[in-house]
């Protein structure tokens, strides 16, 4: 009985360590853009003052948000890795497929990890894998906000797959 029970802390142990860092790789190779906000960039930026309602929803959302992770590359090797290590993050985390767009050789995946409530979203995870000049995104995005705040979020960030994310929001309320 000891045996199970070790075995399973150190199991839920390395998926979550392993969940928080697998893409952490990606952060300064060459041919990968990597844009990285964590939480205290965030409660900076909730900071700010505003005086038109599309600015305080943003800002609003932002102090939802604990991290956002977004890698970019046009390289077909650097590709490659980026969706092995998307595909073997997801089959370890416990996450939601909430839309799947293929068109004009491009893929594009949305997950998530639903809070309290289906429109509340405790993570978000878009994978883009683009075909010859197309970029390939990987995209982690952890707090505790509504997906139809989203669209607010890839507006004023100027996100990678800020589109699809955009068609998520509308597609699930």
């Amino acid at each position: 009985m000891k045996k199970v029970i070790l075995t399973l802390v150190v199991i839920l142990t390395t998926n979550t360590f392993f969940g928080q860092t697998v893409f952490d790789k990606f952060d300064g190779q060459n041919d990968i853009t990597a844009v990285i906000v964590n939480k205290k960039m965030f409660s900076l930026l909730s900071k700010m003052e505003v005086k038109d309602k599309e600015s305080q929803q943003y800002v609003n959302l932002i102090k939802k948000l604990d991290n956002l992770k977004v890698f970019v590359t046009t390289s077909d090797k650097k590709s490659d890795e980026m969706k092995a290590a998307a595909d073997k993050y997801l089959k370890t985390a416990s996450l939601e497929e909430l839309m799947r767009i293929n068109e004009k050789g491009k893929s594009v995946k949305i997950y998530v990890r639903s809070g309290a409530t289906d429109s509340q979203i405790k993570e978000m995870f878009m994978f883009i894998e683009g075909s010859g000049k197309e970029e390939t995104v990987l995209m982690s995005l952890t707090g505790d906000f509504d997906l139809n705040e989203i669209s607010v979020l890839t507006d004023k960030m100027n996100l990678p797959g800020g589109d699809d994310l955009k068609k998520a929001s509308k597609g699930k309320k």
